[in-house]
């Protein structure tokens, strides 16, 4: 691997140099637009050798030339428009004119905005989202394994950072696959494209913010895929990153200006450490590392104090979610970006969506770490980040603590106990993402040691606790493997290619142990999307005694009560304790079962849940 451009100013004359074979009029972005948006203003990104010297002219009813900015690099121009009321969709042109040369000219076209109510409507706690790499997933077009051009070459299944070739169209193959399971909503990684020499197929390097990978399909393909899910039913969460982008993308190849990264002397990585930001004893040069540091060699931080850059990503991002109409946002890498501008970043695109959900990945180590980040300003911070919600990492080492840790004051299930009771911090706890697993961590059936009983108490809990569940591809086939190093956590879903061994989607190519998973998280999951007091009910818990854990959710409708055995022997308990709740009821039938239970004393097998929906006193 070739040593990261851009460290100093220096590199960034050379990216200049290599921006030498670059096209008159290379691109422009966004590439169209609406009328009608909330925010009259729209600035566009010119990219062209020497494009700069060149002057800018457009005429079009209800659309005003604003301003033409110049920066450090002549191959840029950046040009502010305003979209009046008055403007009606149609074409344009926008002529780039020079003295004694031939005008270039780009036919910019502005659109009418979808109002289908089925878009951009928000990915919330009555959902179960599931994750997906889409090259692990499954080919459904094996023409786009290799595309002419592109820096790497050619699919090779056998090598764990190599391309494998799913795609989107796969993922579309397999839609009534996620239907029946209970999914109502679908978060893949990144599928813009990663144009990095290797290793980028998890999407993370972005290299295009407006282009899907040609590997996964074209920017046509996803918005059929939204289209098709939201009428199967299901929603789209688009992942996106704001922190950095990979090296070899055309705004970091040939930049803007040298502040479009942030620049140091020599090769710098993040600190990783959130701590930083939130510490008001910090050192400003740990708090400085931590956000400005590079991620990667491949992976440039962007630098988003720059007005450029701010204006660049925060039209892309609304750009997707209009042109395709994506439901929710989940944000890559939250605590690392600069917390001012993603205020107004989350601000400017509800402006546009007042529905479309966000949520940030904040994988920190306590509550309180966590709502640092999220909305209101719970925690005096100082500052409301308009964020909704965060993947709850701490309740995921809650549940695997109350899973695999011995009982104590505060260990074992008693963490699980006290992390909820932390709820809070959060202005609104239901919007978290609770999750298990993810493609950055190991499975949590080989977190739980392949156990069954504990797999299937994991994701008791997972669907019956407050906020939004996100499972990962390939849990409810009993997919394992550590993340050292991540890929073992990546493998391909067996049966997402013609010729594969095994077809894990169809019940005939699954073991009887895999079917029996299977039909414990589709019950559970249907279960789920069938009640309500799963989805928005209230929530009380008990303090765990002799290692059992008891909470209800509960509404007008239904109350389910869940009780979870964290030691290794089987018990018997009588429910008194829990007669606030309970109600009257003297029957509970076992979702997963079927069974009707007399709920006077319940048996809980070692390690076991129960997830029961109380039968009230006055039902026949």
């Amino acid at each position: 691997m070739r040593k990261s451009l851009l460290l100093t100013t220096c590199c960034f004359l050379v990216a200049l140099c290599a921006s030498a074979q670059i096209p008159a009029l290379e691109r422009v972005e966004p590439m169209f637009w609406w009328t009608g948006m909330h925010n009259p203003d729209l600035q566009l990104i010119v990219h062209g050798k020497d494009i700069s010297a060149r002057k800018v002219e457009l005429s079009y009813p209800g659309v005003k030339l604003v301003a033409v900015h110049k920066v450090e690099n002549p191959n840029y121009l950046f040009v502010d428009l305003r979209i009046f009321s008055s403007a009606v969709p149609g074409t344009f042109p926008i002529k780039f004119t020079k003295a004694g040369e031939k005008a270039l000219t780009y036919q910019y076209e502005l659109k009418k905005r979808n109002q289908s109510p089925d878009r951009a409507q928000g990915v919330t706690n009555k959902d179960l989202i599931y994750l997906i790499m889409p090259d692990r997933f499954s080919n459904g077009d094996p023409n786009n394994d290799s595309i002419p051009g592109m820096r790497e070459q050619g699919i090779n299944r056998a090598k764990m950072f190599s391309r494998h070739g799913g795609d989107l169209q796969g993922i579309m193959n397999h839609l009534d696959y996620l239907k029946d399971l209970g999914v109502t909503a679908i978060w893949l990684t990144p599928a813009v494209e990663n144009d990095e020499p290797s290793a980028s197929y998890h999407g993370y390097a972005v290299t295009d913010h407006y282009k899907v990978d040609p590997r996964y399909g074209s920017n046509e393909l996803y918005k059929k895929f939204v289209d098709k899910c939201h009428a199967m039913g299901m929603k789209v969460v688009m992942d996106l990153v704001h922190n950095h982008a990979g090296t070899e993308g055309y705004t970091i190849q040939d930049m803007p200006m040298k502040s479009w990264v942030h620049q140091w002397p020599k090769y710098t990585k993040s600190n990783f450490r959130d701590a930083a930001v939130m510490d008001p004893h910090a050192s400003p040069a740990d708090r400085k590392q931590m956000l400005d540091g590079w991620f990667d060699h491949r992976m440039a931080d962007l630098n988003e104090n720059n007005p450029y850059l701010q204006r660049f990503r925060t039209q892309n991002h609304i750009l997707w979610v209009e042109y395709a109409g994506v439901d929710g946002f989940r944000l890559d890498t939250y605590p690392y970006n600069d917390p001012v501008y993603m205020s107004q970043w989350a601000q400017d695109v509800r402006a546009e969506f007042p529905h479309l959900s966000i949520f940030g990945e904040t994988l920190v180590w306590s509550a309180a770490n966590q709502a640092f980040f999220t909305e209101g300003n719970t925690v005096n911070r100082g500052l409301d980040t308009h964020l909704p919600g965060v993947t709850d990492g701490v309740w995921k080492e809650a549940v695997y603590d109350a899973l695999n840790a011995k009982e104590g004051w505060t260990e074992g299930v008693n963490r699980l106990y006290s992390v909820m009771a932390q709820d809070f911090l959060y202005k609104d706890p239901t919007r978290n993402v609770i999750f298990l697993d993810n493609h950055d961590m190991s499975r949590i059936l080989s977190v739980v040691g392949e156990d069954i009983t504990k797999f299937k108490s994991a994701f008791a809990m997972l669907m019956t606790m407050r906020g939004v569940p996100q499972m990962y591809y390939g849990d409810e086939i009993l997919m394992k493997n550590f993340s050292n190093p991540d890929g073992l956590v990546r493998e391909d879903f067996p049966g997402g290619w013609p010729g594969d061994k095994d077809n894990k989607f169809v019940a005939s190519g699954r073991t009887d142990k895999e079917n029996d998973a299977f039909n414990y998280i589709r019950t559970l999951a249907n279960y789920r999307k069938n009640t309500t007091a799963l989805q928005t009910g209230k929530l009380m818990q008990y303090i765990p005694e002799q290692g059992v854990y008891v909470y209800f959710r509960y509404d007008k409708q239904n109350t389910v009560m869940v009780v979870y055995n964290s030691r290794e022997k089987e018990q018997t308990i009588a429910t008194e304790r829990y007669n606030e709740r309970i109600n009257g009821a003297q029957k509970a039938k076992n979702v997963v079962t079927g069974d009707t239970l007399d709920l006077a004393q319940l048996t809980i097998p070692a390690k076991a849940a129960l997830v029961l929906e109380l039968i009230p006193a006055n039902a026949h």
